[in-house]
């Protein structure tokens, strides 16, 4: 595997001229770039830059990261993730920042369930339920910051006070609706 070309802290940028590999090594690299952030995840970026009509990146999860509930709408994006390794849940959210057993996705490709595709607007969220989750995701580009996301005003931004709570709360009631071990 080439030397990968860290642009953050949190994210690499694939160098190849024609063709990526999405192989084991990638996986256990990004996985283990996970464990090694204070963020307990971390991104590949797969597509040439922020400017690409299609962006498309590995995104790896650890248990405990705290994905802020938020949706794509000043700029109208749908979004399709799929599960390489490991599990994750999907949380979908009213606009009041409520859900129900049927706004719950297992992502799981064992047990058969391999992503989920979502429309622009949806507010959403992600739980990381094993160790070493790699996700591939794809979304609409042009990628800007200041535009990209709008988080949700009734849950806590990441780094905010209260988020390891909030995180324990979905993540318990994600696990009991799946009749999932309970968290570590």
């Amino acid at each position: 595997m080439a030397k990968l070309h860290h642009i953050s802290p949190a994210a690499t940028l694939s160098q190849h001229q024609h063709t990526a590999i999405i192989d084991q090594a990638l996986i256990d690299q990004k996985a283990q770039d996970a464990r090694d952030s204070d963020r307990q995840r971390n991104i590949h970026v797969l597509h040439t830059g922020d400017e690409d009509i299609l962006q498309r990146m590995l995104n790896a999860f650890q248990p405990g990261t705290y994905v802020a509930p938020h949706r794509h709408v000043a700029v109208p994006k749908a979004e399709a993730v799929l599960a390489i390794q490991g599990s994750l849940g999907f949380v979908r959210f009213a606009d009041d920042g409520t859900y129900q057993p049927e706004d719950f996705v297992y992502i799981n490709p064992k047990k058969g369930v391999f992503g989920v595709d979502y429309r622009a607007g949806v507010w959403h969220t992600f739980i990381a339920l094993e160790p070493d989750t790699v996700v591939l995701e794809v979304k609409p580009g042009p990628y800007d910051a200041a535009t990209d996301k709008e988080f949700a005003s009734w849950a806590p931004n990441e780094g905010e006070a209260g988020t390891t709570e909030y995180l324990a709360k979905l993540e318990d009631h994600f696990r009991a609706h799946f009749e999932l071990p309970t968290r570590n």
